[in-house]
């Protein structure tokens, strides 16, 4: 086998000392090994990398141990090339396991560019990721005791949550602190509702009769302290990550017109990948690393599903809680997608499973992906790939199908006269389908591409352009005259035909 580095240092880490194997060339040829074992203190760490450079070692690899290899890897990332390596893709024969063996296996799997290394940020973006990640683990502190205050009320007779959406409103934070300072009156805590609770007090008189004692008392007001507590530990953590993302602007004013992103997951986003996507060749690599892709496991012609691959949790969570909130926006590719999948596999499928790029989670990296990569010519609002364009348009066809009427200016967001411009370029799209056929009477909701069949035209992008209004269709043939693009474009005598 091909030996790609010569001189390689692999490394065993553990909580107290780190085992090392440095490979060099042999005198007469061939390689030749050393091993030393060395504290993980400050002053051991020192002494190793002095020991590294006595031998010349130009890479070191380490296995991704807990915590433990920060320490290291810190102490020898400005000295030399060090690889961290997933534990699991260097696992040795069993049977032979010891720090040693480890750690000369670490060498000769480098050595050999047998192994790759993962991704670790530069220092800023570690010390922004540090800070989000302790933020994330308030909030969802914060959410335990909100809950745990749920529990206490549910166990004094209190159905508050029965007539309000949640206890801690302005409205639910007020008689929870009525009740702890004595106060047992119904009619009088029930009162204390403001806002769209007023016409809800009969309600609340019913369902804040109960029987909260001292004991109930005593818990309720240690977790309204501690979720005060949380709250400014929160807004502190946002402060110190605000400031450390200000040079990130940019990213911000790209993705917040993304449905589903907000300030607290781009902030996740940009600690968890470092806003930069030349790292990633393509969005399916990041989908991969961000572990929303789909597995694959093929034996003897035949697949099986498989769940999806581990990954950076943290972003993974926030992919999801984001897709979350993209499939309630109205009119959106996610929304629609996130449905069209719902209905076969359930929502928690269509939440988390992804298909290509047709899964929610996996669509989230695609559109940031381009948006970040190349934001001169990449879309924020939707994945940039073809075949959910031509979905999308499709379905906005089916949609409009059972109209009578002409579509109306502003009846959908894209299709407007004053985006006849950006419309141009896509308009055979709609009117020709090269790749892409209508599956039956199904052809609106799904494209599906037939080897067996010859081009044809897409039924339903060539419906909802018969129904475009007379304003619309000058508006794109004036673009279309104003950039004298009739040699560009042969398809016009089509278009003419549908609009005749």
């Amino acid at each position: 086998m091909e030996q790609i580095h010569d001189r390689v240092a692999g490394l065993d880490v553990h909580r107290d000392q780190v085992t090392v194997c440095v490979r060099t060339p042999g005198p007469r040829g061939g390689v030749q090994t050393e091993k030393a074992r060395f504290n993980t203190t400050t002053g051991g760490l020192a002494a190793l990398a002095e020991w590294l450079a006595g031998h010349a070692v130009t890479l070191a690899a380490m296995e991704a141990t807990g915590v433990y290899w920060k320490p290291v890897y810190y102490a020898l990332e400005n000295k030399l090339e060090v690889w961290l390596c997933n534990a699991h893709h260097v696992k040795n024969v069993p049977g032979r396991k010891t720090d040693l063996s480890d750690a000369e296996w670490l060498a000769d799997v480098a050595a050999h560019g047998m192994v790759r290394p993962s991704f670790v940020p530069p220092p800023p973006i570690r010390e922004l990721r540090e800070l989000t990640r302790y933020r994330k683990t308030q909030i969802d502190a914060r959410v335990a005791e909100i809950q745990r205050l749920e529990k206490v009320l549910q166990d004094a007779g209190i159905k508050l949550t029965s007539v309000a959406s949640k206890v801690l409103t302005q409205s639910g934070r007020a008689m929870v602190e009525a009740l702890i300072c004595g106060r047992r009156d119904p009619a009088e805590l029930a009162n204390l509702a403001m806002g769209k609770l007023r016409p809800k007090i009969p309600a609340l008189t019913e369902a804040l009769t109960g029987h909260f004692g001292p004991n109930h008392a005593i818990a309720a007001r240690r977790i309204l302290d501690h979720v005060d507590f949380l709250d400014a530990s929160i807004a502190t953590l946002t402060e110190q990550i605000d400031a450390r993302t200000a040079p990130f602007g940019a990213v911000h004013d790209l993705l917040l017109p993304v449905p589903g992103f907000e300030r607290l997951s781009i902030d996740t986003v940009i600690a968890e990948t470092g806003a930069d996507m030349s790292r990633f060749p393509s969005p399916a690599h990041l989908a991969k690393w961000a572990g929303v892709c789909p597995g694959n496991y093929e034996s003897a012609g035949r697949r099986r599903n498989v769940g999806t691959p581990p990954g950076n949790k943290w972003l993974r969570r926030t992919l999801i809680e984001v897709a979350r909130a993209a499939v309630r926006t109205k009119g959106s590719y996610f929304g629609a997608q996130y449905r069209q999948i719902a209905k076969r596999r359930g929502p928690n499928k269509a939440g988390t499973t992804t298909s290509s790029v047709d899964g929610i989670p996996c669509a989230r990296p695609a559109a940031w992906w381009h948006s970040s990569s190349n934001s001169a010519t990449a879309s924020p609002s939707r994945p940039q790939h073809r075949r959910g364009l031509q979905i999308e348009r499709c379905r906005s066809g089916a949609r409009l199908e059972n109209r009578s009427a002409p579509v109306a200016l502003g009846d959908h967001p894209h299709f407007t006269p004053d985006r006849a411009p950006a419309l141009l370029p896509h308009l055979h799209e709609l009117a020709w389908s090269p790749t892409y056929q209508p599956r039956g009477d199904r052809g609106a909701d799904r494209l599906y591409q037939d080897p067996r069949r010859p081009s044809g035209p897409c039924r339903a992008g060539r419906w909802l352009l018969r129904h475009w209004d007379k304003d619309l269709r000058q508006a794109v043939l004036g673009a279309e005259a104003a950039a004298n693009s009739t040699a560009q474009h042969p398809w016009r005598l089509e278009l003419m035909k549908i609009w005749s």
